[in-house]
């Protein structure tokens, strides 16, 4: 389980096909710190390490993870947030992300605010019954977010300074995709009340 805070970002320095599956080699300061089948947040997507190097490690997406995410569009050179799982002793300061990419979305604006920026995203309402609601909480590309301006299949974030030196939405443009993960509380809501109908 992830909080949806972002530690660090690391670089993807390298990328190898092992049949339909993908491994990745991600160069980062956290990589010293990490151990062999330990659970890591990339863009949002829980993987496990599989090998440590000096200041890098390695991890496999599997072709339904590819499908399902933005991880098969990932170039080298490109950054991507990390988040270790929580410790049972952490804090909540994000809200509850299951390293579970539920679809894809698309940005469709950025809008520089001069001490913030407003991030307008779209994504399909049909698929698998996500929603979002007003001042409810969002996981996009693994960073834990505000939705406001919400409407059926879009939303909108602002993201602080902080968030944005030090997170990958400092790379963000019209057109990019993103993983999207929706509050898995509103989901099992949303779910309870379809079996109602």
């Amino acid at each position: 389980m992830f909080t949806g805070i972002i530690e660090t970002t690391g670089l993807v320095a390298g990328i190898e096909a092992e049949g339909t599956n993908l491994t990745f080699r991600i160069e980062s300061a956290m990589a010293s710190e990490l151990k062999i089948d330990q659970s890591v947040s990339h863009n949002g997507i829980c993987l496990t390490v599989t090998s440590v190097a000096d200041g890098s490690y390695t991890v496999t997406a599997v072709d339904e993870t590819l499908k399902k995410t933005n991880l098969g569009q990932i170039q080298i050179g490109e950054r991507v947030n990390l988040e270790r799982c929580m410790p049972a002793t952490g804090r909540f300061d994000g809200h509850i992300v299951q390293g579970h990419v539920d679809q894809t979305g698309i940005c469709t604006n950025v809008q520089d605010l001069d001490g913030s920026w407003l991030f307008d995203f779209q994504y399909d309402p049909d698929q698998a019954g996500n929603v979002t609601v007003e001042k409810g909480s969002i996981c996009i590309n693994g960073v834990s977010l505000t939705v406001f301006n919400s409407h059926d299949d879009g939303f909108r974030v602002t993201i602080i300074p902080y968030t944005y030196d030090h997170t990958s939405f400092r790379d963000l443009k019209p057109g990019d995709i993103v993983n999207l993960e929706f509050d898995v509380v509103g989901k099992y809501i949303k779910k309870m009340l379809a079996g109602y109908r």
